[in-house]
């Protein structure tokens, strides 16, 4: 049962998920917020305190949301733009900070 953030997160990136989670495994990109799987415990800590309601397990997840399910993925295991390793599970986002880029895919994402 991993959790997702979707398209609702794009552009708002409230925070309240990422102060709530007791594994510090949500990370800030440019526009969104990406849950670690690997790092995630399960725990929904933050899927309540999301204002904007977009955090879900990939099976309530929205279909249009779908495409998200692979870019969250997608954060943790290629590279990112203008960087030559992909972040892999570094074991806490507050160690990092922001990481201040997204998925190309995100880059470019304009809500319908």
């Amino acid at each position: 049962m991993t959790f997702v953030i979707g398209a609702a997160c794009v552009d708002v990136m409230d925070r309240a998920c990422v102060d709530e989670c007791p594994v510090d495994c949500i990370y800030v990109g440019e526009r969104m917020a990406y849950i670690n799987p690997d790092e995630c415990i399960d725990c929904s800590a933050c899927e309540p305190v999301c204002p904007v309601e977009a955090i879900a397990t990939v099976e309530e997840l929205a279909p249009e949301d779908a495409p998200f399910v692979t870019e969250n993925a997608r954060f943790f295991s290629e590279p990112l733009p203008g960087r030559a390793e992909p972040l892999g599970s570094p074991g806490g986002a507050a160690d990092l900070g922001p990481i201040g880029v997204d998925t190309p895919f995100v880059q470019s994402y304009v809500a319908p």
